[in-house]
Formats: structure tokens, C-alpha cells, sequence
């Protein structure tokens, strides 16, 4: 009679009498208990410093005065903040753009000696475009002059 799981056919291993495929299903579930406890304990934790913080919190009166901004006690000044300029937004997303690129090469650079006897000097010169692509998007940004605070 065929395995209900090709999983266990793959693996070798003759399905249990009793349990069958599964078997491995529990398995699984038994792998990712302790994130499950983890979870559930952040949450608890969460949930029961909301309700000690509303059962402990001080009840007071609420008015206009106390709840104005405390600004060294000084007045507030009421009025919107001022604009950020749109150069600051386009450098923030430069840095990131620049930055998520170690999260590739990071890695890479930790396998690549393993990897260029597997792969060959494919590796290396698929590193290259890509830092080359990057290269490019740099002077790009550079010469359009995103990263001029002058202007």
C-alpha cells in the first residue's frame, strides 16, 4: 500500500502503525512550540501591564491645563511644525536603498569561499553586477544632486 506522506518516501522512513503521516505533522508541531510559548508569553506580559497600569493608574480629573504640552515651563507655542524639505525624505530613502544592500552581501561574503568551489567564479561576477548596479544608482543620485544640501 502507497504513503499517505511523500515525505516520509523521500526520507526513507516506513510510516508508524499507528499515527502515519501524521507522525511527522506532530513533529513539526512540537518544533515551533517554544516560539509558540514565546508569543503567547510576550502578549500575556503586554496584556497584564495595560490592565496593572489601568487598575494601579492614579484617576484624576482631566482639564485643558493639564493636558497641554509641558515645554519647560514655558508657553506652548500653538502652530504646526515647520515643512522638512523633500531632499531630507530622498536622502532618507537613499540611506536605506544603500544600506538593505549589506543585508545581501553579508551573507554572501560569509559563504563565498564554500560557494566559489560549488558555483565556480559565477558568484564573484554576480556580486559584481550587483554592486555595479548599485555603483551606478549611486552616481546617478550623485549627479542629479540628491545628496546636495545646498539647493
Amino acid at each position: 500500500m502507497p504513503s499517505l506522506c511523500p515525505a516520509s518516501e523521500i526520507l526513507g522512513e516506513k510510516p508508524a502503525a499507528v499515527g502515519g503521516p501524521f507522525k511527522i505533522i506532530l513533529r513539526m508541531k512540537t518544533d515551533y512550540l517554544p516560539i509558540l510559548l514565546q508569543v503567547l508569553v510576550a502578549i500575556g506580559f503586554a496584556c497584564s501591564a495595560l490592565v496593572v497600569s489601568l487598575i494601579l493608574g492614579k484617576a484624576t480629573r482631566r482639564n485643558a491645563t493639564k493636558d497641554t504640552a509641558y515645554e519647560c515651563g514655558m508657553i506652548a507655542e500653538v502652530g504646526s511644525q515647520p515643512r522638512f524639505s523633500v531632499k531630507f525624505y530622498l536622502v532618507a530613502m537613499l540611506f536605506i536603498l544603500f544600506d538593505l544592500e549589506i543585508v545581501f552581501m553579508y551573507p554572501w561574503a560569509v559563504i563565498y569561499k564554500d560557494a566559489i568551489v560549488q558555483y565556480g567564479a559565477s558568484i564573484f561576477w554576480s556580486m559584481f553586477s550587483f554592486v555595479g548596479i548599485l555603483t551606478l544608482g549611486y552616481v546617478y543620485a550623485v549627479k542629479k544632486g540628491a545628496l546636495d544640501w545646498k539647493s
